[in-house]
């Protein structure tokens, strides 16, 4: 059984004493983080509140108060109809971002560690990166049709290529002498880019993840404007045809916690890693 040289393993460089934060710290640091990003949301909603509450400055159809907004989600709420929305929705980018990530994580692994990969396949996946999302739709169409399946090729097409290029850009920018160390230590291929490789680019991989996360949520919407009966893109299409403002504003909402609270997750994920690996 072979062991990590210290130089190679960020691990154990973090666990010397300067790395360390006093709990409390910590603590307190994360708790002032949570109320200043509360204040321009709560800002946001009291301005909200004074434009169509006390100044009247919106019709209802144009922008509904807060509390219509609240009593439209709690209507769909005992209908059972938003929990449905949600679920499917969740469900949608949840299977898109893992199946986009992932081939973006091994194509790029691929052509960020092999030149002739690099110079075979780069330029081609290169140009299909330029293509607009929505021009994959009507091929989507075509191919699959825009069921579940299309719904979430879609999102794993919007998914895959933030990951491809932080991944790619990043392999390609390790540095050669710690590839070398590793190398003079026995580590080669699957277990060079596993021990090595993968580590070194840590920050930059989740950088990827959570702009892919962000473009999967995007890809979702776009998807279920075209052809949905259920989901959170459908609830936007239907409230526009009905005149139901403070539905499409209730679904505009939910669609930015879903964001924020899954980007959270995922940056929960990234904190861990870096303490492992980086």
């Amino acid at each position: 059984m072979s062991v990590i040289p210290a130089f190679l393993n960020p691990a154990a460089r973090r666990s010397s004493p300067e790395h360390s934060v006093p709990a409390s710290a910590s603590t307190a640091r994360a708790g002032s983080t949570i109320l200043l990003g509360l204040a321009v949301p709560s800002a946001l909603l009291g301005l909200w509140w004074l434009v169509t509450d006390v100044l009247e400055i919106f019709s209802p159809v144009q922008l509904p108060a807060p509390q219509r907004v609240f009593d439209a989600g709690v209507g769909l709420a005992e209908s059972g109809a938003l929990a449905g929305h949600i679920g499917i929705s969740v469900q949608r980018v949840l299977l898109g971002f893992a199946a986009g990530a992932a081939a973006g994580l091994l194509l790029g692994s691929l052509l960020g560690l092999s030149r002739i990969a690099d110079r075979l396949l780069h330029p081609t996946v290169g140009a299909f990166r330029a293509v607009p999302s929505l021009a994959w739709v009507p091929l989507i169409l075509l191919w699959v049709g825009l069921g579940e399946d299309g719904k979430v090729l879609l999102i794993s097409i919007g998914a895959f290529f933030p990951v491809f290029t932080s991944v790619h850009s990043a392999l390609r920018h390790v540095d050669p002498q710690l590839v070398e160390a590793g190398r003079a230590f026995g580590f080669h291929g699957i277990r060079l880019l596993g021990t090595v490789q993968l580590p070194a680019v840590v920050p930059p991989v989740f950088s990827g993840l959570r702009l892919a996360l962000a473009q999967a949520w995007l890809f979702l919407v776009a998807s279920e404007l075209l052809g949905a009966a259920e989901g959170l893109g459908f609830l936007l299409t239907e409230s526009q045809n009905n005149g139901r403002t403070d539905r499409l504003l209730l679904a505009i909402v939910i669609l930015a916690i879903l964001g924020k609270l899954t980007d959270a997750l995922l940056g929960v994920v990234e904190r861990k890693a870096l303490k492992t690996w980086a």
